[in-house]
């Protein structure tokens, strides 16, 4: 099957070819990503009216949706411009007024005669103490009264959109929709009840109840499910191409990992020894490498990215280690230097900035293999960087990239294993999202020497005791960060800029004691603050959150952060993880200013109840949604028009399981059920899972 299969053709047509959809309707629709009637039957109901018929109004509280049958009165058209149209009608028990703006009294008399009996259907209110209803949404005769649904199916509309239009389009795609052959394992269905996807559509627009809106009502659950599934054979595809791709065995013989090990002060944690034996187990297989290390703040990803690294340098190859921004590439080197001098290992660094016959002598070094292991940014990947022998890249990805990135990345050498370092714990929903096509491992526990951090919340009104404390403290020895939402003061915003507290601080605790960084100051007086305080000289660093990826200063115990309420959860929770490295007691204290928010209260509480990342990237998801917390523009998650990320995690991990299993039975997907797998990701327009079946 190279192209889209005949089935699907009335999906993917004209949209104009639908009831209510003209051209004009066309160009309104396009930007809500609605083009062809495909689209508009994955646009489900958002809420819905009950239009059940009833006797009488007398019987409801206005406002209310009713449905009545009545008999129309007399016509009482506007005396002078400007003025409604009204009919007196009654019903079973009382008369009201149906009231028309900007309408023919030619058309009114032949929609509703008087003495004549019509069903009516609208929002009924009081005005001058007499029901009326307003431009009624139906008018029809008794005998054509079940074409109003008892349950009004509500869509989300644009601008230039009715109602009426998408529930003519709607059922007129309906119409359109062939019954497709079955791609969900049978006894998946048995086990959830679901129907075929045709009467999953059906279902899905015709709700009877709020009940059949909810995402766990089993038609929308079932067709959450297809896209999930869809997703996860396009993610499982991906991983099955980067498998196949030709592997290279890399064995340890544990003389260069032994060596770091006995250097070590402290033995590693449970989680990371089982993170370097799947990782390793993984370099020694003839197939491709393509997991996730996710670990917490202070979780000790750095050794096992390394312990990894000296797999391939014992194997005779070299290994890269690549971070998003240059100070972080030189904390890597600063982190790692130590440890590969134990092992003897020749590790470098290379940046934008090195320029000239430097630059030149360490490419020079790096192609002949004298360089082992290479840090940097991306510049690792630009021209004219050639490896001797390139088997492992090391991702730490602070800025995500989605699965095509990549796949390109472990394209650059032959055949080279990718490990992706993630420092932001990923709610589960999310990981299985963004990274389904690849093998995770988890650290979830810190090492041995990393003190709890004690949190506490102090308002804003009690800052001078906050200061006077701070004084006591740096008097002890101790330093501290205090950081700032702004860099400057603002007249909008009510927060005080890091400038501004930098001065109210040195003049608390003297010259020479405060140092100050921020993003808007040039990176030589950024890195020379930042040295500063590294090296004890200045006791309190004033800062924006671009500490949040900063050095580790071991001594730095206290954490103060101001107007914490304005900050995100899991920003706040990388903030705290900047002290606690050391053995000293470490204390973050959130400074809030009152009157605070529900939500910002809500985040704030969490924080000091828990240190636990995994819990924390959760309950950030359940209060932000997965847009928000990710920035899902650049992070490679899917957009679903149907599946809820948030509440339906469970469903996206059975999808992960299918998938991968019906790919692994039938690698080619060939047979029955295979066959309309395919389908399914033509119909969820999965083209690059497509062009990955032929490439394989």
């Amino acid at each position: 099957m190279t192209g889209r299969p005949e089935v699907l053709f009335p999906l993917f047509g004209a949209l104009n070819k639908l009831d209510g959809i003209g051209p004009k309707t066309v160009q309104i629709l396009e930007p809500t990503g609605v083009t062809k009637p495909r689209d508009i039957l994955m646009t489900l109901p958002i809420s819905g009216v009950d239009r059940g018929q009833r006797a009488t109004i007398r019987d409801v509280v206005p406002p209310t949706v009713v449905t009545v049958e009545v008999t129309a009165g007399d016509h009482f058209p506007p005396q002078s411009r400007g003025r409604p149209y009204r009919i007196h009608v009654t019903d079973a028990a009382t008369t009201f007024q149906l009231v028309f703006f900007h309408a023919r009294g030619d058309y009114l008399s032949k929609l509703l005669p008087t003495g004549q009996r019509r069903v009516v259907s609208g929002k009924i209110e009081a005005f001058d103490s007499m029901a009326q209803m307003v431009h009624p949404d139906h008018v029809l005769r008794p005998e054509d009264a079940d074409d109003i649904p008892s349950f009004e199916p509500v869509y989300p509309l644009h601008a230039g959109i009715t109602q009426k239009l998408m529930w003519k389009g709607t059922r007129s795609a309906l119409r359109l929709a062939p019954d497709l052959d079955e791609w969900i394992d049978p006894q998946l269905m048995i086990q959830h009840g679901w129907p075929s996807w045709l009467q999953a559509m059906r279902d899905a627009h015709t709700p009877e109840a709020t009940a059949d809106l909810s995402p766990h009502a089993v038609a929308r659950e079932r067709l959450a499910y297809d896209e999930f599934f869809a997703h996860q054979m396009t993610l499982a595809l991906a991983r099955a191409v980067a498998r196949r791709g030709k592997g290279r065995s890399s064995v340890a013989t544990n003389t260069l990992q032994s060596k770091v090990l006995s250097a070590l002060p402290y033995a590693p944690t449970v989680a990371q020894t089982r993170a370097v034996a799947e990782i390793t187990d993984d370099l020694a297989a003839p197939i491709r490498m393509n997991r996730l290390l996710q670990g917490d703040v202070g979780s000790g990803k750095t050794l096992v990215a390394l312990m990894a690294l000296l797999v391939v340098v014992e194997a005779g190859g070299q290994g890269v280690m690549m971070a998003p921004t240059e100070i972080l590439a030189r904390q890597h080197l600063e982190g790692l230097q130590p440890l590969a001098t134990d092992a003897g290992v020749a590790l470098e660094l290379l940046t934008g900035r090195d320029k000239g016959r430097e630059r030149e002598a360490k490419l020079a070094r790096l192609a002949s293999g004298e360089i082992q292991i290479l840090v940097g940014t991306h510049a690792v990947f630009q021209k004219g960087v050639e490896f001797a022998d390139l088997r492992l890249a090391v991702i730490d990805e602070q800025h995500r990239f989605g699965v095509a990135q990549r796949m390109e990345l472990g394209a650059k050498g032959d055949a080279v294993d990718v490990l992706v370092m993630t420092a932001t714990p990923i709610p589960r929903s999310l990981s299985l999202a963004q990274y389904g096509d690849m093998d995770v491992s988890v650290l979830d526990e810190k090492p041995p020497g990393r003190t709890p951090v004690q949190t506490a919340l102090v308002s804003t009104k009690r800052l001078d005791e906050v200061v006077e404390k701070l004084r006591r403290a740096v008097a002890e020895g101790k330093q501290a960060y205090w950081v700032c939402p702004l860099v400057e003061e603002s007249e909008f915003l009510d927060m005080t800029a890091a400038e501004e507290r930098f001065k109210h601080l040195r003049a608390a605790l003297g010259e020479g004691m405060v140092g100050i960084v921020h993003g808007q100051m040039p990176p030589a007086e950024k890195d020379a603050a930042m040295a500063r305080f590294v090296a004890g000289d200045t006791k309190v660093l004033v800062a924006t959150t671009v500490i949040e990826v900063g050095v580790n200063v071991p001594n730095a115990s206290i954490m103060m952060i101001e107007r914490a309420e304005t900050f995100g959860l899991a920003q706040l929770h990388q903030l705290r993880g900047r002290v606690g490295r050391g053995a000293a007691a470490s204390t973050c204290l959130l400074l809030f200013q009152d009157p605070m928010s529900e939500t910002g209260k809500r985040r704030l509480e969490i924080l000091r109840e828990t240190e636990d990342g995994f819990r924390i990237s959760e309950e950030d998801l359940a209060m932000r949604g997965a847009g928000d917390v990710i920035g899902t523009a650049q992070s490679g998650v899917p957009r679903f028009r149907i599946a809820d990320l948030e509440r339906q995690t469970a469903l996206m991990q059975i999808a992960q399981k299918d998938a991968r299993k019906l790919l692994h039975d039938d690698p080619k997907l060939e047979t029955e059920r295979g066959k309309a797998a395919r389908t399914a990701l033509w119909l969820m327009e999965q083209d690059k899972a497509i062009r990955l079946i032929s490439v394989g």
